[in-house]
């Protein structure tokens, strides 16, 4: 039978399915465990006025393949945010956590503030079938700025300039529940740490977490990504890159990360 999500749920235990093993070996992906961990958070606010405004994904260890619990606490709730934090352990040990800030929404301001322009390739044209069950399309750009190629940028982000990407995901998070816009953008982010940390030898880090900002939810199924920054010394390398929607900008994703060298990116399992 075609799996159709990234786990099933087994009373208090997420059970991961194949779709999420991720490219580092055999474990969970950390875009399926910063997926989890933003619908847990996500779970514990009710206000729709209370905009997710900022979500921290810890990647402590790795996750085997096996099945996670999740736990989560409200850590502030005020008239003008709440802050929810969740953990994911295994076999009772804490491999995974994540801090969730939101704040209320309001009239905002007409004020002109500077920002830095960025600007995105087109959308990918939509497909009518995902070929081979991939749980991901994925279009990146960078030596080709305007068509890009599918998958991971092995040779599109393999040089010394801005890297792009669109993602979406063609897979659920748990069982049959729809994604939320929340969960999307969360998702799409982790995607920030191979962008800007991808150079002319490939990619040379990983992660150790990542943050995802929005000013707003995204609309429509497609996730843009825009890398900004890189900076690195000493073995520590940051990252920070544009989410845009199909109608622009909505916030930021950031990544720390160690040196890594010697990773061989697997074939791609993300593509259009």
């Amino acid at each position: 039978m075609t799996e159709t999500s990234f786990f099933v749920k087994d009373g208090n235990s997420y059970v991961p399915t194949s779709l999420g093993r991720g490219p580092w070996g055999p474990s969970l992906s950390g875009n399926y465990i910063g997926g989890l961990l933003g619908r847990a958070v996500e779970r514990e606010v009710d206000d729709v006025e209370l905009q997710p405004a900022r979500l921290t994904v810890d990647l402590l260890r790795p996750v085997a393949l096996q099945p996670v619990q999740m736990q989560t606490t409200v850590v502030r709730d005020g008239r003008r945010l709440r802050l929810v934090d969740a953990f994911m352990t295994q076999n009772d040990v804490l491999v995974a956590r994540a801090s969730g800030l939101f704040l209320r929404r309001s009239e905002h301001t007409e004020d002109t503030v500077w920002t830095t322009p960025v600007a995105m390739p087109a959308i990918p044209a939509e497909h009518d079938q995902v070929a081979g069950g991939l749980p991901m399309l994925l279009q990146s750009y960078g030596r080709d700025p305007v068509a890009g190629s599918p998958g991971v940028g092995v040779t599109e982000w393999c040089h010394d300039g801005q890297k792009f990407a669109w993602a979406r995901e063609t897979k659920l998070l748990v069982d049959d529940e729809p994604l939320s816009p929340f969960t999307r953008a969360v998702m799409a982010a982790d995607i920030t740490s191979s962008l800007t940390h991808w150079g002319t030898a490939g990619l040379q880090f990983i992660n150790a977490d990542y943050t995802v900002t929005l000013s707003r939810l995204p609309e429509g199924v497609w996730i843009g990504l825009a890398a900004v920054t890189h900076y690195g010394d000493a073995g520590v390398a940051t990252g920070v890159a544009t989410l845009f929607d199909e109608t622009g900008p909505i916030g930021s994703g950031v990544a720390t990360a160690l040196v890594n060298p010697g990773f061989t990116p697997p074939a791609s399992r993300a593509a259009t």
